[in-house]
């Protein structure tokens, strides 16, 4: 009887043994992932700032969801989230529900909610286009700016671009923004410095690598800003602009006191035979680099698109107001400054005005403007909605934001951009044994 028993249990844990052993095995297939694909998308909240006023224009902020039309490429889309800032502040919040389940996806994990009370503002200073006699200037701007655009609450971050070297992240402590003002001076490049300056295949090869820089450190910015949702960002660019090919006539010899051109023809004199005549005296170093405004629309492009993923607004300030011309110890030909000085500050309008903001340019009176630009920042509403189209190779969308009054008029931003994800991987085969 016994042993009855112990081979029935002997038989029972062999085929426990077997059941065991099998499940592992189909466990082990299933996750190697050889059988069943695996897919994954990014489902994001788009957000977009809106700022109803009425016909006397003043903020209305009585406003509820139902009040509002979100429409993307002319298709409606459903409003998830509304958040209402007034005078700085929060007042409600309704938060976004999570996104709509899709079969077969794996979802990314919900963002966390972030601290909502005040404003972000970024003083960027570019320092790398700003004249040094105009420091003392610009640090008055700075202080005005300190007083009148950012208060108790609001959360700032000052960066410069060069020689003031200035890196402030993000605080409370208005105090920092004084030590920073001691710190800002201006190292833009003379007229003299670019006529003068080497000449690459490009233009001005100086000129160039300062852009550079300045596009560089404010698109990391606007990368970072991207981790802040549910409030208004606000950049105030501070620079005098840019202009890829300035002085072209001067630096190649046609215009200016140049030892290669004949004054009585207006021809190359290469007589002294000197190597550089020739491409002094080239009629198409005048006309400038053919692609040199396109260079300069494709950088201000992608950092206005970088700004609207981040849903931040740049407020463009040029410190130098109105200028009457050169300074008199600039040997510049008029029509060339005035040129350069046109194309600088249309490049400062661009990017205000394809992110939202204003441009600051041709006027002594900043007062005035930053109470506008603390007035846009204080009151506002952020609309959050799931894009309806799944498209993923449609990386810049047109956004319209309406409201169902007839007596406000609403601003939003006209568009924005997903930012260039990395290609989908596939994993190598497993390494035969």
């Amino acid at each position: 009887m016994k042993q009855k028993k112990l081979l029935a249990a002997l038989v029972a844990f062999v085929c426990f043994s077997a059941l065991l052993r099998g499940d592992q095995t189909q466990t082990s297939v299933a996750g190697s992932g050889q059988d069943r694909p695996t897919f994954s998308v990014n489902v994001d909240l788009i957000t977009t700032d809106v700022i109803p006023r009425d016909a006397n224009g003043q903020f209305v902020a009585d406003l509820r969801k139902e009040d509002f039309q979100v429409y993307e490429d002319d298709v409606p889309q459903t409003i998830s989230s509304v958040v209402l800032v007034h005078g700085g502040r929060v007042f409600n919040q309704v938060l976004p529900p999570p996104p709509p389940p899709q079969e077969g996806i794996i979802l990314p994990a919900v963002r966390p909610t972030n601290d909502t009370a005040g404003r972000v503002f970024i003083l960027f200073v570019d320092d790398l286009h700003l004249d040094f006699r105009d420091t003392s200037r610009i640090r008055d701007l700075f202080k005005r700016i300190s007083k009148t655009l950012i208060h108790e609450g609001d959360l700032f971050g000052i960066v410069s671009t060069g020689t003031s070297s200035i890196a402030i992240d993000l605080t409370y402590d208005r105090t920092r923004i004084d030590e920073a003002i001691k710190k800002i001076s201006g190292n833009g490049l003379r007229p003299s410095e670019i006529i003068q300056g080497p000449d690459g295949q490009d233009g001005p090869t100086e000129v160039r690598y300062r852009a550079h820089v300045a596009f560089s450190t404010a698109g990391e910015l606007l990368r970072n800003l991207e981790k802040v949702n549910n409030r208004r960002k606000a950049i105030v660019y501070v620079s005098n602009g840019y202009d890829f090919n300035p002085y072209a006539a001067a630096r190649s010899g046609l215009i200016g006191d140049s030892p290669f051109l004949n004054r009585q023809t207006g021809a190359n004199d290469c007589s002294s035979g000197d190597e550089n005549c020739s491409r002094r005296g080239n009629p198409n170093e005048m006309q400038g680099q053919p692609f040199a405004d396109a260079d300069l629309a494709r950088e201000e492009a992608e950092l206005t698109r970088a700004a609207n993923r981040a849903n931040a607004t740049i407020y463009t300030i040029d410190p130098r107001g109105l200028v009457a011309g050169a300074d008199l110890d600039e040997q510049v030909d008029p029509v060339q400054w005035q040129t350069v000085l046109q194309k600088s500050q249309d490049s400062l309008r661009v990017l205000a005005e394809n992110t939202g903001g204003i441009a600051v340019v041709n006027t002594n009176d900043f007062d005035k403007a930053l109470k506008r630009i603390d007035n846009e920042t204080s009151d506002y509403y952020v609309l959050g909605f799931y894009s309806k189209n799944p498209d993923p190779t449609k990386r810049t969308r047109k956004i319209e934001v309406k409201v169902n009054r007839s007596d406000i008029n609403a601003w939003s931003r006209t568009s924005y951009s997903f930012p260039l994800r990395p290609a989908p991987t596939t994993p190598a085969p497993p390494a035969p044994r």
